[in-house]
């Protein structure tokens, strides 16, 4: 699968989260190296985090995922999807919302961020052997 003119994402988190889910959705899926980048926070201050992501989203359609809804990372994509092109920023971001992104990435992102969050929602499961149903989001 190349980059094409779909969205790209940039994951962004604590520590080697980020390149660790890119790494897994590249395996799974086979994307091009430039639809889905990992960026961590690790050694960046506020600033140097924002420019980063700003840098490395481009001009073009970007969804930034983020690890939290809070902190560092969350905060710098906050303030970098600010200016340049069309961005949208995910909280709380999982495998399976990062796969449905690579294969519909190609949507308008006004149908593709209601439809990423929904996948992360809908994913998350628990099974707890002594309950009964199991529990769902």
């Amino acid at each position: 699968m190349s980059s094409g003119a779909g969205a790209r994402g940039l994951v962004v988190g604590h520590g080697t989260m980020a390149s660790g889910m890119v790494d897994a959705v590249r395996h799974i899926a086979g994307v091009a190296d430039d639809v889905l980048v990992g960026l961590s926070n690790e050694g960046k201050g506020p600033d140097a985090l924002k420019d980063e992501i700003g840098r490395l989203g481009g001009d073009g359609t970007v969804i930034v995922f983020t690890d939290m809804h809070a902190g560092s990372c969350a905060m710098a994509a906050r303030v970098a999807s600010r200016s340049g092109g069309r961005r949208a920023v995910i909280c709380g971001v999982n495998l399976p919302m990062l796969l449905e992104f690579v294969f519909h990435r190609n949507d308008p992102l006004d149908q593709l961020v209601p439809r990423l969050v929904e996948q992360g929602k809908s994913s998350i499961t628990a099974h707890m052997p002594n309950a009964d149903p199991p529990v769902s989001g």
